[in-house]
């Protein structure tokens, strides 16, 4: 099976170890991996800015890039759930419209992919210790993504999940919120990481890079023992 790789930018800046250990995951399952270095944004930052002409510029590169009949797998709910649900809304009667169309059937977040297209769960990965998972926004509430991680996370030998309160609720990064509504968004990442240490749990795990990046930040102003991690990294481990 090819699959083309969609890397977001903070993870290609701040995480490219994640995107590694993603291919890693997909070449162990026989995917022929594809990385096309002309890709840059999909245009969410500039879209939830409100400067939707510089999003749809930047989106209808994303489109040429992404002109493939392979699937498309990101390491990222939220850039994945902006493709699919507000490109439609970028280029609506558009000559873009059906490209747009066949990329949001074409698109998946990396742990969807693994439980929805490839039907596993069972990644033969191991890591020791007590974990529990964040509900991040984009993948939840935009993808529809809920027990694919857990059932993934229930088969790496070695970790017991265990669910905190809230687990569903935002973390406070939201992009730009968090730098709009700085005393907010620390507040409400707060009472994430808090009800994350009070499950007792080593690793704090979520789909996003973003959301840890944000959780980690107060983790380590505040030196608490815990750890955060992508899903991906956790997948790629013990192998």
């Amino acid at each position: 099976m090819n699959v083309q790789l969609f890397i977001p930018c903070f993870v290609d800046q701040l995480f490219p170890e994640t995107g590694f250990n993603m291919v890693k995951v997909l070449e162990k399952l026989g995917c022929n991996v594809n990385y096309n270095p002309n890709q840059t944004c999909c245009g969410q930052p500039a879209f939830n800015a409100g400067y939707w002409d510089e999003a749809r510029s930047v989106a209808n590169k994303f489109i040429k890039d992404f002109h493939t009949v392979d699937y498309i797998v990101a390491p990222s709910g939220s850039c994945t759930g902006f493709v699919r649900n507000y490109y439609g809304k970028l280029f609506d009667n558009s000559a873009a419209h059906n490209d747009v169309k066949m990329l949001r059937r074409q698109l998946y977040e990396f742990t969807e992919f693994l439980t929805d297209v490839l039907h596993v769960t069972d990644i033969g990965a191991t890591l020791n210790g007590v974990a529990t998972y964040h509900d991040a926004c984009g993948a939840l509430r935009e993808c529809g993504i809920k027990e694919g991680p857990r059932s993934l996370l229930s088969k790496v030998k070695g970790l017991e999940l265990k669910e905190m309160n809230d687990c569903e609720v935002c973390c406070g990064f939201g992009g730009t919120f968090s730098v709009k509504f700085e005393p907010i968004s620390i507040g409400m990442g707060e009472q994430k990481v808090n009800n994350a240490v009070a499950s007792g749990a080593d690793y704090l795990i979520s789909t996003d890079l973003s959301c840890l990046m944000h959780l980690d930040g107060y983790i380590r102003k505040h030196e608490l023992n815990i750890k955060t991690m992508h899903i991906a990294d956790v997948l790629a481990s013990g192998w």
